[in-house]
C-alpha cells in the first residue's frame, strides 16, 4: 500500500505540473526549436524543455514524504540533483539558442554530484565471494573510482539516449521498475521507494512526452534521471552483492548501457569527443534502417524489457 500510494503521488505532482510549466516555457521562450540542418532534432515544431522541474519536484516530494528518512544520503542526493538541474539548465538554454554548451563544466558538475554521494556513504564497497562466502572489501581507492564511475556513467548514458520521443522515460521506467523488484527481494525499503518514485514521474512525464512529444525534458532531466538511478542501483542493487549479482543492475540498464558503450568506443576510434553530439546511437540508426519513431520505441523498450526479465532471473538464481 505504501508504495502504490508513493507511486501515485509522484505521477499525480508530474501529470499535474508539466501543463503549466509547458505553458511557462512558451512565454520566456525556453524551448527546443526544429533546426533541419540537425539529423538529431527529428521535431518540426517548438517544444518545451521544462519537465525537468516537474520530475525533480515529483521525485522528491515523494522520496521525502515516503522514505521517512533525511540522512547525509538523502541532503547528497538532493544537492546533487539540484547541481545536474542547474547545469543542464544552462546546457538546454544555450540549445534555445541554437548553441552548443561546452562539455567540460557539465562533466565536472557530473563527477562533483557523484563525490557527494561517495562521501555521504553511498558508494560500491565490495562483493561476496561465492566459494567462500566471505565478503570482499575494496581498497579505498577503487570504491571511489568504482563509484564515481558507476554514477557517471549511468547518468551519462540515460542522457545520451535522450534523443527521441518517449525514449528515455520509456527505458528509465523499466529500469526503475526492475530496481523496485530488487529491492522489494532484499527488503531495502529506502531504494524500493525512491525506485517505485522514479516509475511514477517517468510514467507521467510519458503521458506527455510519447510521440509526438508535447514537452521534453532536456539535459537537466535526462541527466537527473541517470543520476537518482544509479544512485538507487548503489543504495539497492550493489549492496551486499555477490560477483553474479553486480551484472543485476547492469542488465536492468542494457540498452543505454550497452548501446552508449558502442558509440563511445566508435567515436574514440574516429578521434571524435566522447561528448560530441552526433546521430550514432541505436535509435538514429533504427530510425535510418526504415522504421518509424513510435516503432524504434518499441523496439527498444522491448529489448529492455527481456534484459530487465534476465536481471530479474538472475536474482532468482541468487535468492
Amino acid at each position: 500500500m505504501l508504495y502504490l500510494l508513493a507511486f501515485l503521488l509522484s505521477f499525480s505532482i508530474v501529470y499535474l505540473l508539466i501543463p503549466p510549466l509547458g505553458r511557462l516555457a512558451f512565454r520566456i521562450d525556453f524551448v527546443d526549436k526544429p533546426r533541419q540542418d540537425v539529423e538529431r532534432k527529428i521535431h518540426r515544431e517548438p517544444i518545451p524543455l521544462t519537465a525537468s522541474y516537474a520530475i525533480f519536484i515529483g521525485f522528491f516530494i515523494t522520496y521525502l514524504v515516503f522514505a521517512r528518512d533525511f540522512t547525509m544520503e538523502t541532503l547528497a542526493l538532493f544537492i546533487g540533483g539540484v547541481l545536474l538541474l542547474t547545469i543542464g539548465t544552462v546546457d538546454d538554454w544555450y540549445k534555445t539558442k541554437g548553441k552548443d554548451f561546452p562539455a567540460l563544466p557539465k562533466m565536472i558538475v557530473q563527477v562533483a554530484a557523484a563525490v557527494l554521494v561517495y562521501l555521504a556513504g553511498n558508494a560500491f564497497t565490495g562483493f561476496y565471494n561465492p566459494f567462500s562466502g566471505d565478503y570482499i572489501v575494496l581498497p579505498v581507492v577503487l570504491q571511489f573510482l568504482l563509484t564515481i564511475f558507476w554514477i557517471f556513467g549511468v547518468t551519462t548514458v540515460i542522457n545520451f539516449s535522450d534523443g527521441m520521443d518517449g525514449l528515455a522515460g520509456a527505458l528509465t521506467a523499466i529500469s526503475a521498475v526492475t530496481l523496485f523488484i530488487v529491492a522489494l527481494t532484499k527488503g531495502q525499503s529506502t531504494s524500493a521507494v525512491m525506485a517505485i518514485a522514479l516509475v511514477g514521474v517517468t510514467l507521467a512525464y510519458l503521458r506527455y512526452n510519447k510521440p509526438p512529444a508535447k514537452i521534453f525534458m532536456g539535459d537537466a532531466g535526462a541527466t537527473f534521471l541517470g543520476f537518482i538511478l544509479a544512485v538507487i542501483a548503489l543504495d539497492g542493487a550493489f549492496k551486499q552483492a555477490t560477483v553474479l549479482s553486480i551484472f543485476i543492475p547492469i542488465l536492468a540498464m542494457g540498452v543505454p548501457i550497452f548501446d552508449n558503450i558502442f558509440v563511445v568506443f566508435k567515436r574514440f576510434i574516429q578521434g571524435k569527443s566522447i561528448y560530441q553530439a552526433d546521430a550514432t546511437q541505436v535509435h538514429y540508426r533504427l530510425l535510418r534502417a526504415g522504421l518509424n519513431q513510435k516503432q524504434v520505441v518499441i523496439v527498444l523498450c522491448l529489448v529492455s524489457v527481456c534484459l530487465s526479465l534476465s536481471s530479474i532471473i538472475l536474482l532468482l538464481i541468487q535468492t
